[in-house]
C-alpha cells in the first residue's frame, strides 16, 4: 500500500491551467462536515456545462479543501522556504485539476476514458548551490492513476499526492522525481483567507468571470528532503493556495505577476497585477494584506505600485523576465523590494505542451511604518515567454 493511501485517514495547449490568484478578503465560514457550501447559490453553468463561480458562495472548511468537479478548473498551490541547518531551499508543489467538456468524455464504457485531468508541478531552488530543478507530471483521471477526491482533501498522481492527516488539520504533500523528492507536513499559524466579496474573487469584469478561491498564508513546515544521494531533515514556513472556478480570462490579457510575502512583524501580503496587451493593468487587479493575528484587508490595484529593479533572459525560452521588484503600499506605508534568490527559477512543463512561466523564491527587506523590516516570499510570472496559461 502506498503513502498516499494509508496516511491521508488554469488554459493553454490541452488543457494547461493555471487560474490567476486574486481578490479581497471575506471571513470563512466553519461548519460541521455534513454542511454544504453555498446553501443558497443558484447554479449558473456555462455553454459547455461548468459551473460558474457567482456570489454567494459560503466556504465551509475542511469541505472545500476537497476538489470541485463541477468546475472547469482547481488547483492546489504550496510554495515555501526551507533550512536544513545552514542551506536554504525554496519548493513549489502544484497540483491542477481541468475537466474536460462533458460531451466529450464518459462515451463507449471504457475505463481509460476520464472527465478530469490532473497535472503536477514539482520544483526545489538549492538557494545555497545555487541550482534550481524541477518537474511535471500529467495524468487522466482514470484507473486510479490519478484523481482529486471530492468528499476529502486528497489530490494525486502516482504516489505523489496532497492532503489532510486523520486530524484533519495538518496538510501532507509529497512529490518525488529521480533526481529530488519532498515530505512535507505542515500546520496553519492563521486560519484561512478567503478572497474576494461574498464568496467570489472577480478577475474581469462579467458575471462568472470569477473563481472562488482563498489561501493558508502562514503553515509551519517540517519533513524531508532528498537531493541526489542526500536526505536532509528541514523546516520553515510555506504558502497555500486554492482556487477553483470556470472562468477564462479575456484575449486582451497578456499574463500575470504575482507576489507572496511573509514578513518578519508577522503580516502577509498577496498582490497581483494582471497586464493588459498593450500596456497597463485590469482594474481588477489587487491585492490582500493579512495581519499578525490574521485579520485581511483588501488592497485595490490603486493602492499598491509594483516596478521592477532589473530583468534576465532565459537561455531556454528566450523570454524576458522582470528580475527584482520595489513594491509599494503608501496607505499602509510599506515599501518592500524583492531579490530573487537564484535567477533562473522558470519551470518549463513539457506535460503542457513546453508551458513556461517563472515561479521563484525572493528574499523581502525593506520599511514598515518607518521601521525596518524583513521577510521571504514567492512571485510567478507568465506571459514573459509565449502564450500566458488562460
Amino acid at each position: 500500500m502506498s503513502a498516499r493511501r494509508g496516511k491521508p485517514s488554469v488554459w493553454l495547449l490541452a488543457g494547461a491551467v493555471l487560474t490567476l490568484c486574486a481578490a479581497a478578503p471575506t471571513v470563512p465560514t466553519t461548519r460541521p462536515r455534513t454542511s454544504m457550501p453555498a446553501e443558497a447559490q443558484a447554479i449558473q453553468t456555462d455553454s459547455e456545462g461548468f459551473r460558474l463561480a457567482v456570489p454567494p458562495y459560503a466556504f465551509v472548511f475542511p469541505l472545500d479543501h476537497a476538489a470541485h468537479p463541477t468546475f472547469r478548473s482547481e488547483w492546489w498551490y504550496y510554495t515555501g522556504h526551507l533550512h536544513a541547518g545552514l542551506r536554504t531551499f525554496g519548493y513549489e508543489v502544484t497540483f491542477f485539476r481541468l475537466g474536460v467538456p462533458i460531451a466529450g468524455a464518459g462515451k463507449g464504457g471504457s475505463a481509460w476514458r476520464a472527465r478530469q485531468l490532473m497535472f503536477r508541478h514539482l520544483a526545489v531552488t538549492d538557494e545555497t548551490a545555487g541550482r534550481f530543478l524541477s518537474d511535471d507530471r500529467a495524468e487522466r483521471q482514470a484507473m486510479d492513476l490519478a484523481g482529486a477526491d471530492s468528499t476529502r482533501y486528497l489530490v494525486w498522481i502516482g504516489d505523489d499526492y496532497a492532503g489532510l492527516e486523520a486530524d484533519r488539520r495538518t496538510h501532507r504533500v509529497v512529490g518525488r522525481d529521480s533526481l529530488f523528492a519532498l515530505d512535507l507536513r505542515l500546520t496553519p499559524e492563521k486560519p484561512p483567507v478567503v478572497h474576494g466579496e461574498r464568496g467570489v474573487s472577480q478577475k474581469t469584469a462579467g458575471e462568472g468571470n470569477a473563481s472562488h478561491y482563498y489561501s493558508f498564508t502562514r503553515l509551519a513546515t517540517r519533513g524531508r528532503l532528498v537531493l541526489g544521494k542526500d536526505t536532509l531533515a528541514v523546516d520553515g514556513r510555506s504558502w497555500m493556495d486554492h482556487e477553483f472556478g470556470s472562468d477564462r480570462l479575456r484575449d486582451t490579457h497578456a499574463g500575470w505577476d504575482w507576489f507572496s510575502v511573509q514578513l518578519s512583524d508577522g503580516r502577509d501580503l498577496m498582490l497581483y497585477r494582471l497586464r493588459l496587451k498593450g500596456g497597463g493593468l485590469e482594474p481588477f487587479s489587487a491585492g490582500t494584506l493579512v495581519d499578525a493575528a490574521g485579520k485581511a484587508k483588501h488592497i485595490r490595484y490603486t493602492e499598491f505600485d509594483t516596478g521592477p529593479t532589473g530583468d534576465w533572459l532565459s537561455p531556454r525560452t528566450g523570454g524576458q523576465y522582470p528580475s527584482g521588484w520595489i513594491v509599494r503600499l503608501p496607505g499602509e506605508g510599506i515599501e518592500l523590494q524583492l531579490t530573487p534568490t537564484l535567477q533562473d527559477q522558470e519551470l518549463v512543463a513539457a506535460s503542457m505542451g513546453g508551458l513556461a512561466y517563472w515561479e521563484g523564491s525572493v528574499r523581502v527587506t525593506g520599511t514598515s511604518a518607518g521601521k525596518p523590516v524583513t521577510g521571504q516570499g514567492y512571485v510567478e510570472l507568465t506571459g514573459y515567454a509565449g502564450k500566458s496559461p488562460f
